[in-house]
């Protein structure tokens, strides 16, 4: 699809990416980069890493991929020197590792509650903290043109509850008040923006063939979704490369649901076509007492 935004959009901006090589995390990489942009990958798996860069690279897009683990500090600080060595600065930073898998809650070892933790909360916090030299130095206090951006990639489980994913949950949560606490603390001593975004169900992707395979979902299942599809990659990417442009340039500390509002639904317990005519019953009901007896007069 034809992207809404200039092709300069991003122009002379450098990005890095966690889980940049594969899903949601490489559309963002390919549009940061089709609007501008310079981009490093980070990946735990060489062979993936060095597929995107190949893809980046095919598109014209400047490209480089790092091998390293977001839970290891010593892999996210060379990680993020080697980005600035290769590109000589780093303006965004994207959040988008993530561990994800379906269990019920009884049979959830602490060790697979921690991991997930590990990668999404503590994750990210490492990240953030070792690109904010870096970060920091396009902004000079209240005066300056802005900062860095720091995007976080977090969910929409935790705004109520999420069968079989209070590990996820619990990650995605914490992710969502380091976010509104970094935006605080950070925008106001460097201008750095802190920003998420929240996916839905997006379509071929790891998390959604994880998180509902076919088998668990009904024929029906996207009748509950206000927009009636599933989202797509490049819907997340659009609204990161939103975030990332001058036209966010006053967002922070904000995590924008894209969902189409299926945060807010619930399954309908009853057919459109059957409201108005139960809503007349159950008010002919009301005006009449158990005994026959008028309402008013009870």
């Amino acid at each position: 699809m034809e992207s809404p935004f200039k092709v300069d959009a991003l122009k002379g901006k450098v990005a890095l990416l966690t889980g940049g090589g594969s899903g949601i995390g490489f559309e963002i990489s390919a549009q940061f980069g089709k609007h501008g942009a310079a981009v490093a990958i980070m990946g735990r798996r060489r062979h993936v890493l060095d597929d995107a860069v190949r893809s980046l690279k095919s598109l014209g897009i400047p490209a480089v991929g790092f091998e390293g683990d977001v839970r290891k500090r010593e892999d996210a600080q060379r990680v993020v020197e080697a980005t600035v060595k290769h590109f000589g600065k780093l303006d965004i930073l994207v959040n988008a590792a993530a561990g994800n898998f379906l269990a019920a809650a009884e049979d959830l070892s602490s060790n697979g509650f921690r991991t997930v933790l590990d990668i999404d909360a503590v994750g990210t916090f490492t990240m953030c903290r070792e690109a904010l030299e870096y970060l920091k130095k396009g902004g000079h206090g209240r005066n300056s043109s802005g900062g860095g951006l720091i995007l976080n990639i977090s969910a929409t489980l935790h705004y109520t509850a999420a069968w079989y994913q209070v590990h996820v949950s619990a990650a995605k949560a914490a992710v969502d008040a380091l976010a509104r606490n970094l935006a605080l603390e950070w925008g106001t001593d460097y201008d750095i923006r802190v920003n998420g975004i929240a996916p839905g169900p997006i379509a071929d992707t790891p998390g959604m063939s994880k998180l509902a395979p076919e088998e668990m979902t009904s024929g029906n299942s996207r009748d509950q979704m206000p927009l009636y599809r599933l989202g797509t990659k490049w819907d997340i990417a659009m609204a990161a490369v939103f975030l990332a442009s001058d036209a966010g340039k006053y967002i922070n500390g904000s995590v924008m649901p894209v969902d189409g509002g299926l945060w807010l639904s619930k399954p309908r317990h009853l057919a459109k076509e059957a409201v108005k005519e139960l809503s007349r019953t159950v008010e002919r009901r009301s005006r009449v007492a158990p005994t026959g007896t008028p309402s008013s007069k009870l």
